[in-house]
């Protein structure tokens, strides 16, 4: 129940953040192939995380990410995420504190919550929340949203 709630509530700021683009056309196609060659281009560049766009706005941002490999913590001051998965399964790790090691290397997240992540799952990240994948089970693949706002 709470997914679905979730899920709606994403959807519904995400209407309205698009009905709010009175200069964007009535409807933006994206077809799967151009999704699939960009993703593609980016797994050339970076085996263990793609990035499919979709589509950019001053506000927002729309990709399909496939990883292949956890990676280190991220925060996002000003934008607040959605991803919903469509294949595989990880753990995603949100909140806590991003920690990077004196001698460099990537960050990770102590005192988050670590949470098992698979196909239909809905996670909203809030704006200037650490999150990090700590780890992917072959592949974990998502749909992420990133928009702007005031309140989620």
């Amino acid at each position: 129940m709470k997914k679905i709630a979730i899920t709606g509530c994403v959807i519904f700021a995400f209407a309205t953040l698009v009905y709010a683009q009175t200069s964007m056309p009535p409807a933006t196609y994206v077809k799967a192939n151009d999704i699939g060659l960009t993703l593609a281009s980016s797994m050339e560049q970076r085996p263990a995380l793609g990035i499919g766009t979709i589509i950019s706005g001053d506000d927002f941002n729309i990709n399909f990410i496939r990883r292949n490999a956890p990676a280190g913590a991220i925060i996002h001051e000003q934008g607040t995420e959605l991803h919903y998965i469509t294949e595989g399964a990880g753990i995603l790790v949100t909140g806590g504190r991003s920690i990077r090691p004196a001698g460099g290397g990537s960050a990770n997240i102590e005192g988050g919550y670590a949470q098992r992540v698979t196909v239909g799952d809905a996670i909203l990240i809030p704006a200037g929340t650490p999150h990090q994948y700590t780890a992917v089970e072959g592949v974990v693949g998502y749909l992420e949203v990133r928009f702007k706002a005031a309140q989620y």
